[in-house]
């Protein structure tokens, strides 16, 4: 058994205003866990995105959430649980006024290829994107596969 306290655990820069990473901080060996704080605008991810083998489940504690589908926009609000199959593409963004609080779990832990695509200005549509770090690591940045034009940053 293993047992943590989440505020405990070591943020990192990711898409949201607070990103904890559960997974080895329990030792989990066949699921991805991470504890999510949305501030109003903030992601899950970097981008509209999916998982080839990850299925991911989200359970919305605080807040509501939008999720960019390929069916369309769905919202989920506090005490909701959302799921998307590997390979389904989907954004959850907090489009609303408050903070959301939000446990993110990816099965297996190994998510295989994904994809992430974010509206590019040069290319002028949304475009498979990579993401780096900034050398000194406070700082991460997408960036347009197709033609290197930098997409966002995220610090």
């Amino acid at each position: 058994m293993d047992k943590i306290r989440i505020d405990e655990i070591d943020e990192r820069v990711d898409s949201a205003t607070v990103q904890r990473p559960l997974t080895d901080a329990v030792n989990a060996m066949n699921v991805a866990l991470n504890y999510y704080e949305l501030a109003p605008g903030d992601s899950f991810a970097y981008g509209y995105h999916m998982h080839e083998k990850q299925e991911e489940v989200f359970v919305i504690q605080e807040g509501q959430v939008t999720f960019e589908t390929e069916e369309g926009f769905v919202s989920v609000g506090p005490d909701e649980v959302i799921r998307f199959a590997p390979g389904e593409y989907q954004q959850g963004i907090n489009k609303g006024n408050e903070r959301v609080i939000a446990l993110a779990i990816g099965a297996p832990q190994e998510a295989g290829k994904s994809e992430i695509r974010r509206a590019c200005e040069s290319c002028r549509e949304r475009t498979p994107n990579t993401i780096e770090r900034s050398e000194n690591g406070t700082v991460k940045i997408t960036r347009c596969l197709e033609c290197g034009t930098e997409t966002a940053r995220f610090e």
